[in-house]
């Protein structure tokens, strides 16, 4: 049993040194995979982000995987990887135990940990984002302009702040609140609205006005400045406004903003297609696209299709559920696996339905994932594993 052990600790200690210096860290990679795939699109029943390791390992090699198999984790030690993008979570459910071992997802996990390997797992936040696997499928089919069948809302909660300045005043409180927090919206900052009005004011006795005089009726020019910001910076923007404003007492008011749909994102993707055509050769495009050996077809080949819904993995009754759309003749679906009720019930809408294989639809996420963290990790190898495979085998009856 020792000259087990330290046959691994040799091995382990081979990797380390074997290590170059990227200048990386396994945050960096959490950074880039959340920007490209933001956490909080994810559904709520997932378990996406970091899943195993430390942010502060280093990081000089990324292997990406639909699913983190004992093949996939030989790979990654035999190939010195530091960590593994596995678009399955192989953490998902309460783990009372963590072994080290090959024979479940969590054991696999636990002997990737014990090799200084860390682990993410993006899943539904993938499926979510722009550019991620709907949109992957969505592309391969030609959906022009794919959208989600409901999209994702941002859930930090924010304000609008409405602010009235003197003309001569307001670049000075609107720095100060952009200081503050303010004025972010998406990739742009520093943004306001601003529109000319006249305030009034009548300042008591005890009253000490910046402008004009106590005891009479006022009338100034001012701007109605608005600025959005994170609701957990109000504290800092109200200092910001008392600290900069000129006034003794200025006059502002703040809005709770509901949660607004982000972009094009979110789950499932739905869109017309540029050319219209039959489902049996839409199906035909899509086995070869994603490599399938083989693809079900649900509904008769030779109708034609005008409208598509896509939805990897398993879709189920999605596309009914929250597209707000109802399924008719002319629309297919195209996910990775159907069960025979929902297949039913696609055909009762007169509909048809491209099952890619459940691996299969997921699968050719991985290439232009590997290229959007070439980019933005600049000096790590990014590499996609030649062991990550479909767990199903078909077998021809002839």
């Amino acid at each position: 049993m020792a000259k087990r052990v330290s046959r691994q600790a040799a091995s382990t200690l081979r990797r380390r040194k074997g290590r170059g210096e990227s200048g990386r860290t396994v945050a960096d990679l959490c950074s880039a995979m959340e920007e490209i795939a933001p956490t909080w699109t994810a559904a709520e029943w997932d378990n996406v982000g970091l899943l195993a390791g430390s942010p502060d390992w280093p990081l000089r090699r990324v292997l990406l995987a639909i699913d983190l198999m004992p093949e996939v984790l030989e790979e990654a030690i035999a190939e010195r990887f530091d960590a593994i993008v596995a678009y399955h979570p192989p953490i998902f459910k309460a783990t009372k135990r963590l072994r080290v071992g090959r024979t479940s997802p969590e054991e696999v996990a636990s002997t990737a940990l014990a090799n200084r390997i860390a682990i993410y797992s993006p899943h539904t936040a993938l499926d979510a984002t722009t550019g991620g696997t709907n949109d992957t499928i969505a592309e391969m089919a030609g959906i022009e302009n794919p959208m989600p069948f409901d999209a994702a809302r941002d859930p930090t909660p924010r304000c609008k702040l409405v602010v009235f300045v003197p003309a001569e005043s307001v670049e000075s409180v609107a720095a100060a609140v952009f200081e503050a927090g303010g004025g972010r919206i998406g990739d742009y900052s520093q943004c306001s609205f601003r529109i000319a009005g006249e305030g009034t004011f009548f300042g008591a006795d005890a009253a000490n006005p910046v402008v004009g005089q106590r005891g009479r009726l006022e009338r100034v020019s001012e701007i109605r400045l608005e600025i959005v910001f994170p609701q957990r910076r109000l504290k800092e923007v109200v200092f910001a406004i008392r600290r900069s404003h000129p006034y003794e007492e200025p006059a502002f008011d703040v809005y709770p903003l509901a949660a607004t749909p982000v972009g094009a994102m979110g789950q499932g993707r739905m869109g017309l297609f540029v050319r219209p055509l039959p489902a049996g050769a839409l199906a035909k495009g899509l086995a070869r696209g994603v490599g399938a050996a083989a693809v079900e077809l649900i509904g008769p080949a030779s109708q034609v299709v005008r409208r598509g819904f896509v939805c990897v993995g398993a879709a189920g009754s999605l596309p009914f559920e929250i597209s707000g759309v109802a399924l008719a003749p002319g629309d297919v679906v195209m996910t990775g696996e159907i069960r025979h009720h929902d297949a039913l019930r696609y055909l009762g809408a007169g509909a048809t339905a491209i099952a890619l294989g459940h691996w299969a639809s997921e699968r050719p996420v991985l290439q232009p994932l590997s290229a959007r963290l070439r980019r933005m990790l600049k000096g790590v190898v990014i590499g996609v594993s030649r062991r990550d495979r479909n767990p199903f085998m078909f077998q021809s009856a002839k």
